[in-house]
């Protein structure tokens, strides 16, 4: 038949049975493939910073100038023990930061615990338990003075904790004259320098307390208002959040673990030095912007947390058993937070959907 009086329509009819299932399969697969590879996307960019992590341990591990000593029982205790009080300072700087603010005095009222808790041993002959309940009811109490001003009084945080801190700082200094406190109970720095089941024991308190802070603030209501309030505080008031109750009731724990680092930083140096605590904020701050591109990319979280803590500790310790000069500490612990900020705004801003 000739071609010419075929049915109108019959070519491209024939050509939609031969090609019309595959296209129409084709068409459904793309939307799938896009989605599996936004799905792909998102898992990495949340498991980036775990697995980096793991390449850096491989790395220094297989290192010859590192290789020897990186992965021995030793240096992992050693590592793990040291940055347990800084895990703690961290976790501290959380519960302001979810609720939208920042508080630069959690380093200064660690130190000012520790030096509370050394000296209630040393100087005035207090039990061990009551020592350490009293390190950690001043930091407490300073944590709400913080979100009394900032709560109440509508103080700039940044500002108010800055004040904070240095007011701290020159406490400190006063009482103990620049001289560190000596003379604490021998139990209690055998329990900061003592392992159990291979670990240093300050793991497990850290372990604990990260667990309770995770808990809180992902399986509670006060958590998931805490993280309503620092997305978005006007909504969250139209809505009936008691946002300065929340925001005081943030600093106040901010403050209770700041005390508990204090006092476990007492138990790992036998006493306490005279210092405003900024040695213990920066890393620590590093580790919480760190932490906010993993696990839950854009927003503070513990995980997230603990992962950069041991990114820093891991990978400057790396560094310093390669052979690398004493001021890579500060200059790796910059640059990361530094990253670690541009990146964690960066993912906030594109989870608010006001990125790019």
């Amino acid at each position: 038949m000739d071609s010419s009086h075929a049915p109108a329509g019959s070519l491209e009819t024939r050509k939609a049975e031969v090609t019309g299932p595959a296209g129409s399969e084709s068409s459904r697969a793309r939307p799938q493939r896009r989605a599996g590879g936004r799905l792909l996307g998102a898992h990495l960019e949340r498991f980036a910073l775990p697995l980096l992590l793991v390449l850096i341990i491989a790395f220094f591990g297989v290192f010859p100038a590192s290789s020897t000593v990186f992965l021995s029982g030793a240096n992992v205790s050693v590592v793990l023990a040291n940055q347990s009080v800084v895990t703690l300072v961290a976790l501290a700087l959380i519960f302001p930061l979810v609720a939208g603010h920042f508080d630069f005095s959690v380093g200064g009222i660690a130190v000012l615990s520790s030096v509370v808790t050394a000296a209630s041993m040393a100087h005035f002959s207090l039990p061990l338990w009551l020592s350490c309940l009293l390190g950690v009811a001043v930091a407490a109490v300073v944590g709400a003075v913080n979100g009394l001003l900032v709560a109440r009084f509508g103080m700039n945080a940044f500002v108010s904790t800055l004040g904070m801190a240095t007011l701290l700082g020159g406490l400190i200094q006063w009482y103990t004259g620049g001289l560190a406190i000596i003379g604490v109970d021998p139990a209690f720095t055998k329990f900061g320098s003592s392992s159990w089941l291979g670990l240093p024991r300050v793991v497990f308190v850290v372990a604990v307390l990260a667990f309770l802070a995770w808990y809180l603030l992902t399986h509670t209501p006060f958590g998931r208002s805490l993280y309503a309030i620092g997305s978005n505080n006007r909504a969250a008031v139209l809505v009936g959040l008691p946002l300065r109750r929340y925001t005081q009731t943030a600093f106040c724990l901010s403050g209770t673990l700041a005390g508990l680092a204090g006092v476990i930083l007492a138990a790992r140096t036998g006493g306490a030095n005279a210092d405003n605590g900024t040695y213990l904020l920066f890393p620590a701050l590093a580790a919480v912007f760190l932490g906010a591109t993993a696990i839950l990319p854009g927003r503070f979280n513990v995980v997230g947390t603990v992962f950069g803590v041991l990114f820093v500790a891991v990978s400057v310790s790396g560094l310093t058993l390669s052979g690398a000069a004493n001021w890579v500490d500060q200059v790796f612990n910059g640059v990361a937070l530094l990253v670690a900020v541009g990146l964690s705004s960066y993912l906030g801003r594109r989870r608010s959907g006001q990125g790019t």
